[in-house]
């Protein structure tokens, strides 16, 4: 994976339904689309920078194990790489990005690591129950959740949003993380971490993402309660609210002619690449945040403020 990329410092304006989004910014990607949910990685134009080669683990996770949906790509696949680096094992359950997968896995080999791929639809309570059984099975305990998986559908107004759509959305983004965090919670003990993923949207209110809003939404409500239901038993709960990643599930979401624009609002006029959230997920795994739960962090170019 080639490190050294450049961001093109170049003028361009995005005309949509919501008037002029930038005059002059970063542009992250060039124009490009795919066509099914939540994306393939291997697909995208440029490849997503998941490894920061200047990253050097130190140990902080050694021996943990740690499932993390979606970790087959995007922000999932850099977090996966990272706790791999700080000797975690890894077990990745995702929906059916197979080459994704794999290319994962064998990437986390070839650091050294363990990884485990199940391969599913989350919001089926069965496959929770699975990924837990075979967890314990190859791993014999559970330290660290994350709820990375996810998915979202660009629509201009709320009248758009069919039926199928805010079910499929509510039920992959919230039920997903539900059923799950409630089949590995018995499992997990005094100094364990849950990590749930929210967004930047949830905090601006993206208008042609309502649906997903509305799901981010309810993972900020999620985190705050169950930090504060397990705050006793010494289980951490938190967030990450990224802001506009490379990831699969932008090509995924929105029209093509949105893509150069998108992180422009940021205070730092770019996206980023996963490999810059990476680190994030360890702190959250990590010791290192041992008096901090109920806490959204915020990793968005300056977007959202205070």
């Amino acid at each position: 994976m080639n490190f050294d990329y450049v961001y093109g410092n170049q003028g361009y304006n995005y005309y949509g339904k919501y008037g002029i989004k930038s005059t002059k910014y970063n542009i992250l990607a060039p124009e490009q689309s795919q066509a099914k949910q939540p994306g393939m990685e291997y697909l995208m134009k440029p490849r997503p920078i998941f490894d920061n080669p200047n990253y050097k683990g130190s140990g902080k996770l050694k021996d943990k194990v740690i499932i993390i949906t979606g970790g087959d790509s995007g922000l999932g696949r850099a977090a996966a790489i990272a706790f791999a680096k700080e000797k975690a094992k890894v077990v990745i359950p995702y929906y059916d990005e197979h080459k994704d997968a794999n290319d994962t896995k064998n990437y986390i080999e070839s650091l050294g690591g363990e990884c485990l791929l199940m391969a599913g639809d989350i919001t089926d309570k069965n496959f929770c129950r699975e990924i837990v059984r075979k967890t314990l099975e190859r791993f014999g305990k559970i330290d660290v959740l994350v709820n990375n998986a996810g998915v979202q559908y660009q629509q201009d107004e709320l009248g758009g949003i069919s039926d199928q759509q805010f079910d499929r959305t509510m039920k992959v983004n919230v039920y997903g993380m539900f059923y799950l965090t409630k089949e590995v919670l018995p499992y997990l003990k005094s100094g364990s971490s849950i990590i749930n993923l929210t967004s930047v949207t949830a905090f601006y209110g993206e208008p042609q993402l309502i649906d997903y809003v509305t799901s981010k939404g309810a993972i900020v409500g999620f985190t705050r309660s169950l930090a504060r239901n397990l705050a006793l038993k010494n289980i951490r709960v938190n967030a990450i609210a990224p802001g506009f990643f490379w990831t699969p599930l932008q090509p995924a979401c929105w029209v093509k002619e949105k893509i150069p624009s998108l992180g422009a609002d940021a205070a730092m006029a770019r996206g980023a690449m996963p490999y810059e959230l990476a680190p994030t997920f360890v702190f959250l795994a990590s010791d290192d945040s041992s008096y901090m739960t109920g806490q959204v962090m915020h990793v968005n170019g300056g977007q959202i403020m205070g």
